[in-house]
């Protein structure tokens, strides 16, 4: 494509993204009509359609999709004959309605009736208009006067557009905007006895964790004191911690509002006013003035944080003294009545009371968390000498701040199934509910994107947010490509998911919504996404086998088998003592030889699993960029199905010392963002961090788990330097050093 042909493509498509409609006619009608049936030409029309379609040419809009219909891309054809549906139903509904010219959202639900868009003149960068009622449409309930998005149709899947797809992608996701129930019953109370006996066993559990990291730091400076000269250890460090840490821990509880209230104060949070807060939703102060007036609670105190990525989080320690945050980039992203579902799910946790708990979890986290983010800008800054010190400490903090977090993990995610079913009841619109958990996994993926890497705040505050971060990574960003049924498809249908994510801060997105949907459905409303309809596919046809699975779990599943052979061995020897065959028992008093068979079941595991897991990458089998989509959607995957890949795309992460563990890796393909697993090798020329912001071909094998990633093999730049990430070879490492621990406790005791 010329030159001049790439530049007014750009421009048009930048047009259209700010609005511009015939400013974009203007640029892409000449490329459309030059280009033939090639790629500019099929993006050229796409774009027109769109155009024209906002700019009240609907004619020239249903005339541009037939011709696209004809289109021998699979793709633009698809997405021609679902735009042309909705374009030609606009068009009847205007013309029987007799609506005021104007923007019209497309509308999918049952109802039929269309809503009227007129440009809202809050905020211009919001791509939010109001909805307005037509004068002889039934009558609309309280509260249910809402934003919407004017996004349309989705453009189609794959990467045909290329870069220029980006410029529009926003304007590609379609939001069917169903509607909201006007009368509803109270949902059946929810059994709140698993959420409390594992908000209370989540407080055990985190003080055993903190237990042990003050009981091992507290032997290890002791021990230190002695081997040093001069220097005697502390006798208060031999002390027992477990009575004052509890002391401690109830102390924080107490304290817990005004704590986290300092510490957020350094993430910019402040005071969020009320006419702020209606300026961006109207239908929130009124959810939150009837709810709590229900409750006979005090309003609880509104912050916000400067923040673009959308989320939102609930501490404190009773209602009276609950605050409720949220980001500007939620209030900024989300309509009127879906920033009112997500403050009811906030008033949800303070409901049940699971706030209470997260909220000592996230006091005990965030000085840690603090702590690895400061040494590492100190490492940035020091010379090449001191810098391995301060990568250790600061991978050690890290670590310390990953065993704390894990605590709550599954409080993390039981939690949201109920904040999500109180915040459908107070408000009756589950389906806006559906939208926001939508819009801010697309939001965080696109702040991820402009960003090039996880935000400090996203990370250290993603155990309370609605939606995690990482699982936002491929879903927020694949949105657009494929429908949102097609996405879910995986967190729907796959036999395993649950398991697969047990180690996930979040529930599945997809489960979620198909809870959210089965409450529209019993209230007799439309939902927003069809989930239903993908049931209907069976489980014999995802074609997952128990083996696969099993042998996915392989080196966990040797634990149990490596006790149960401990057990069978202390009766046969239990047995030849009794018989005066072998006299061993003195050897095994101990029962340390326990351990031994345990580290033995978990090493014959992963032998097990290697093959399957790392299979030889075949140039012939290789998946490439435009099927990235077509991988997350795939229903049947779990990670040993190791789908061997080649993607190009942009490396994204955090620099220098906070990423000495590689924990912040993202490939940003044409079509999407994946999450990236390296191990570096010991002695291995060339650091991974200076391929960070560059272009990169990225081969190895893709994993669909509950958070999809990429086992990398080979990392390669465009001038041909390469980085190993040894996988196998590590993992072979661990099995041996497994094996061979385990030997040695067995024989040795």
């Amino acid at each position: 494509m010329p030159s001049h042909a790439e530049s007014s493509l750009e421009a048009g498509l930048i047009a259209l993204k700010q609005g511009n409609y015939q400013t974009a006619i203007a640029q892409l009608e000449p490329i459309a009509i030059s280009q033939g049936n090639g790629t500019a030409s099929l993006q050229a029309k796409v774009g027109l359609v769109m155009a024209y379609a906002r700019s009240g040419k609907a004619d020239k809009a249903i005339a541009l999709c037939q011709s696209l219909i004809d289109s021998q891309n699979p793709q633009v054809k698809e997405w021609a004959e679902r735009a042309l549906t909705h374009l030609t139903k606009r068009k009847k509904n205007k013309e029987s309605k007799n609506l005021e010219t104007g923007f019209v959202a497309f509308d999918n639900s049952r109802s039929g009736n269309p809503q009227v868009a007129a440009a809202s003149q809050t905020k211009p960068q919001k791509t939010k208009v109001a909805a307005v009622t037509p004068r002889n449409s039934t009558a609309v309930p309280p509260g249910s006067f809402q934003k919407t998005f004017i996004e349309k149709p989705a453009m189609p899947p794959g990467g045909f557009l290329g870069a220029g797809y980006t410029q529009i992608k926003e304007f590609g996701i379609y939001w069917r905007q169903a509607k909201r129930a006007k009368v509803w019953q109270p949902l059946r109370k929810p059994n709140l006895i698993p959420l409390r006996l594992l908000a209370a066993g989540t407080f055990i559990a985190l003080f055993w964790v903190l237990r042990e990291i003050i009981k091992f730091a507290m032997g290890l400076i002791n021990y230190t004191l002695v081997k040093l000269p001069y220097l005697e250890p502390v006798q208060l460090l031999y002390r027992n911690p477990t009575h004052l840490l509890l002391i401690v821990l109830f102390v924080l509880v107490v304290l817990s509002p005004w704590l986290l209230d300092w510490l957020l104060a350094s993430y910019g949070q402040r005071e969020l006013h009320k006419d702020v807060l209606n300026n961006h939703s109207r239908e929130t102060g009124r959810v939150l003035h009837r709810y709590c007036q229900q409750r006979h609670w005090p309003m609880p105190k509104l912050r916000i944080l400067p923040i673009a990525a959308p989320i939102a989080l609930t501490y404190g320690n009773l209602p009276r003294n609950a605050r409720i945050v949220v980001s500007q980039g939620l209030l900024e992203q989300l309509a009127d009545d879906e920033i009112a579902t997500i403050y009811a799910a906030q008033l949800g946790h303070i409901a049940h009371l699971d706030f209470v708990v997260m909220s000592l979890v996230l006091l005990v986290t965030l000085p840690s968390y603090r702590l690895y983010q400061q040494v590492s800008q100190w490492g940035d800054k020091t010379n090449k000498i001191w810098r391995g010190p301060f990568t250790i400490l600061a991978s050690l903090f890290y670590g310390v701040w990953c065993f704390l977090t894990g605590t709550a993990l599954w409080l993390s995610r039981l939690r949201l199934y109920y904040s999500d079913r109180l915040a459908a009841e107070i408000t009756g619109n589950p389906n806006a509910l559906t939208r926001a958990l939508l819009k801010i996994a697309i939001g965080i993926a696109g702040d991820v994107q402009k960003t090039e890497h996880t935000s400090w705040q996203l990370e250290s505050l993603n155990l309370l947010t609605p939606v995690g971060y990482q699982q936002s990574l491929s879903l927020g960003s694949v949105a657009g490509y494929l429908t949102f049924e097609s996405i879910l498809t995986w967190d729907n249908l796959n036999p395993y998911r649950r398991w697969l994510a047990i180690n996930n801060t979040h529930p599945l997105i997809g489960d979620r919504i198909q809870r959210l949907c089965q409450i529209a459905q019993h209230w007799h409303i439309d939902t927003e996404l069809h989930l239903t309809s993908q049931q209907s596919l069976s489980q014999q046809s995802l074609k997952v086998t128990r083996q696969s699975f099993l042998l996915q779990t392989a080196p966990f599943l040797g634990v149990p088998l490596g006790f149960l052979f401990a057990g069978l061995i202390w009766l046969l020897w239990q047995t030849a003592f009794s018989l005066k065959f072998l006299n061993l028992k003195w050897i095994y008093e101990d029962w340390s030889f326990v351990t031994g068979c345990l580290l033995i079941g978990f090493s014959i595991g992963m032998v097990i699993r290697m093959n399957s897991f790392f299979p030889d990458i075949k140039t012939t089998n290789v998946q490439t960029n435009d099927l990235l989509p077509n991988l997350l959607a795939n229903p049947a995957t779990i990670p040993i199905d190791s789908i061997q890949v080649h993607l190009v795309g942009k490396l994204l992460g955090r620099q220098g010392t906070s990423n000495s563990l590689a924990q912040d890796l993202i490939l940003q393909s044409n079509t999407g963002l994946v999450k990236l697993h390296h191990i570096s090798w010991l002695g291995q020329s060339g650091n991974l961090q200076d391929f960070i912001g560059r272009q990169i071909t990225v081969t190895g094998w893709f994993r669909r788990g509950a958070t999809p990633w990429i086992d990398i093999q080979t990392l390669q730049t465009q001038s041909g330097k390469t980085i190993h990430s040894p996988h196998p070879i590590w993992s072979t490492v661990l099995a041996v050093a497994a094996q061979a621990w385990g030997a040695y406790i067995f024989l040795m005791g």
